[in-house]
């Protein structure tokens, strides 16, 4: 009889929902790597980076900063970056709250096979290092204190809306703008937003007549070179999965950065008689920021122009920003990076395009084509730095009412080692 009663006892359960995890292992695990190798470019590679091409005496201070600010950055994100980049509404200007303190995430990102959570953690190293990326600008002369509070409100009121905008389904993704890995959503926003703190600080004592000589170049190579590494993980994984597109982003990332490094350092060979190493490894980055807005759309022969026109371009950006305009940005953040990824936005217009061994199938006259998608590029660009420049001057004036931007002339003067951190001012017994 128990037997007979056991399926009308089973059919009385309520019944649970079935959930099927699409999620593919390949791909997540490609991420999940993909994250720590874009985690590796923050700390240590940029940390090294530009600590190597600051003087000695404020090398920590930028090793510490770079380290606080994708601290801080990585746990903004958890809490309400993620939404408001990502939260679930198409087009528009901003996600919803949907995803706060990454609550609900689904078991699979929609349009990936990645479960959203290894999609939330890749997204989340890109929200970390863009801030990161400016502190460049102003080495040596800002207060630490508002340099942790502007990068703080920065990533949510600059980074964020504009990641919406364009990777999370928003306006400027609906009007056809492309951006495969960054050239706008980090980079543009970054180099911009760079150059206006760079104005507001002011220049640092002695500038630009004083020779400020980096204390380490071998830092700087370590850092570059870890930094051309860890991009294979920006750009690769950017195809948000384990494929085709992971592979051409990859080769196109590395072609790039070799082609741009070479000649960064010809031309110095023209210009000065010899060749250095901080040349080659700045021409490297500005090969890397400029292909990664198109870096899985393209073919290896665009990536190689990319990178031939990347050190040219930016090598004089930085001559006319600092010879020229006189703005201390002082390791150059808006002229690689900046400068950088709006030219690889503006080039994909042309290298996007099948016929020239791109992604984008070309019907009808390709002039026309090339034309539509440079005036969307060219409104991407329009849009996301005059939104950056306007952003960054409101954020770091209002921050500055309660947080003073730079340090005292003794201060400067001394080194932010010891004057802001105390660091080597204490003794052994």
């Amino acid at each position: 009889m128990g037997a007979a009663l056991l399926p009308q006892a089973l059919a009385a359960q309520p019944q649970l929902a079935v959930t099927v995890d699409v999620a593919d292992s390949g791909d997540t695990a490609w991420i999940l790597t993909a994250s720590a190798l874009v985690l590796m470019m923050a700390v240590p590679g940029l940390a090294l980076f530009y600590g190597g091409l600051v003087r000695a005496k404020n090398a920590m201070s930028v090793y510490l900063q770079v380290g606080a600010i994708v601290a801080i950055c990585s746990l903004l994100w958890i809490v309400v970056g993620y939404t408001l980049a990502f939260g679930g509404v198409e087009g528009g200007w901003i996600g919803d709250g949907s995803k706060w303190m990454m609550l609900r995430l689904d078991a699979w990102r929609v349009d990936t096979s990645l479960p959203e959570s290894a999609f939330a953690l890749f997204q989340l190293t890109f929200f970390a290092i863009t801030p990161a990326l400016m502190v460049g600008a102003w080495v040596e002369r800002a207060r630490f204190g508002w340099v942790i509070a502007f990068c703080a409100i920065w990533s949510l009121l600059v980074y964020a809306p504009v990641a919406h905008w364009i990777w999370g389904g928003g306006w400027l993704a609906q009007r056809g703008v492309f951006d495969f890995a960054g050239g706008l959503v980090v980079h543009t926003t970054a180099g911009v937003s760079a150059l206006v703190v760079a104005i507001l600080l002011g220049r640092r004592s002695g500038f630009p007549t004083k020779v400020m000589l980096p204390h380490s170049p071998s830092f700087v190579m370590v850092g570059a070179a870890l930094l051309w590494v860890g991009w294979f993980g920006f750009n690769g994984g950017s195809a948000l999965a384990a494929t085709d597109d992971a592979a051409t982003a990859i080769i196109n990332t590395h072609v790039a950065a070799a082609t741009a490094a070479l000649v960064w350092i010809a031309v110095e060979k023209i210009a000065f008689g010899k060749s250095t190493g901080i040349g080659f490894a700045t021409g490297a980055i500005a090969g890397l920021a400029t292909v990664t807005p198109a870096a899985g759309a393209i073919g290896p022969g665009a990536a190689i122009i990319f990178g031939f026109l990347a050190a040219p371009i930016c090598y004089f950006a930085i001559r006319f920003v600092k010879g020229k305009l006189k703005i201390d940005d002082s390791l150059d953040v808006f002229a690689v990076h900046g400068v950088g990824g709006i030219l690889g936005t503006l080039l994909f217009s042309v290298f996007g395009m099948a016929v020239f061994g791109g992604t984008i199938a070309t019907e009808g006259s390709v002039a026309a084509q090339v034309g539509g998608q440079f005036v969307d590029q060219l409104i991407g660009v329009l849009a996301v730095a005059g939104y950056s420049a306007v952003a960054t001057a409101v954020i770091a004036l209002g921050v500055s009412l309660f947080l003073p931007m730079r340090v005292g002339e003794d201060s400067e003067r001394d080194g932010l080692d010891t004057a802001t951190h105390g660091e080597h001012a204490w003794k052994l017994d």
